[in-house]
């Protein structure tokens, strides 16, 4: 069995900074970090620069542009969260996906986010992001995640429903994580509560 430590890459699809995207991603990235040794980077989409924009191929990348995509295909598992602009994740974050191996997400653990100005964006995740890593075969956890603005306080997700399905997300998410390391050690499950949200 081996012993290496799964690597978690956390993209955000936002290309501002502070991102209420990366912040949701790495909220999740936390809880599974609780149950599971692992290391994460994060990513926003401004870390790949303009010249994932300019680029029409994937040998036409800059070299920062290239390195978020190899991140994203050599992790163990990832958490990718867009900002929803009119009804649909970001174009730039479809376009990052278009230059991803096809076979670069297969069965690799996935959850899915995202974040926008109110409720009725939240089908996103389910009716657009769902289905993008279907097309790579990845193994996407049940429960997405979504989040609106007046759910986020200073940075950080503070409504007690999205806590809890932060919690479900990220403890599923390392659940599969050992199943695909090998490690000996199962996380402990743990019932979400009201309780354990607010804790968090």
């Amino acid at each position: 069995m081996s012993d290496r430590i799964p690597h978690i890459v956390v993209l955000s699809g936002s290309t501002r900074r502070p991102s209420r995207s990366l912040a949701l991603g790495e909220a999740v990235a936390q809880v599974a970090s609780q149950k599971l040794d692992v290391v994460v980077t994060s990513y926003d989409l401004i870390d790949a620069g303009p010249g994932l924009g300019a680029a029409f191929t994937r040998d036409a990348l800059s070299e920062e542009a290239l390195a978020v995509i190899e991140a994203v295909e050599s992790a163990d598992a990832l958490i990718a969260v867009s900002p929803v602009y009119k009804g649909s994740y970001a174009g730039l974050f479809k376009h990052l996906f278009d230059f991803v191996s096809p076979e670069g997400l297969a069965n690799k653990p996935v959850v899915v986010g995202a974040t926008g100005g109110g409720h009725r964006h939240g089908l996103v995740v389910e009716h657009q992001l769902r289905p993008l890593f279907g097309f790579f075969s990845a193994l996407t956890v049940p429960t997405s995640v979504y989040a609106s603005d007046n759910e986020f306080l200073d940075g950080k997700v503070v409504d007690l429903t999205v806590r809890e399905r932060i919690e479900q997300a990220g403890a599923q998410l390392a659940h599969l994580l050992f199943a695909y390391s090998g490690r000996q050690e199962e996380p402990a499950p743990e019932e979400v509560t009201a309780k354990s949200a607010t804790a968090a």
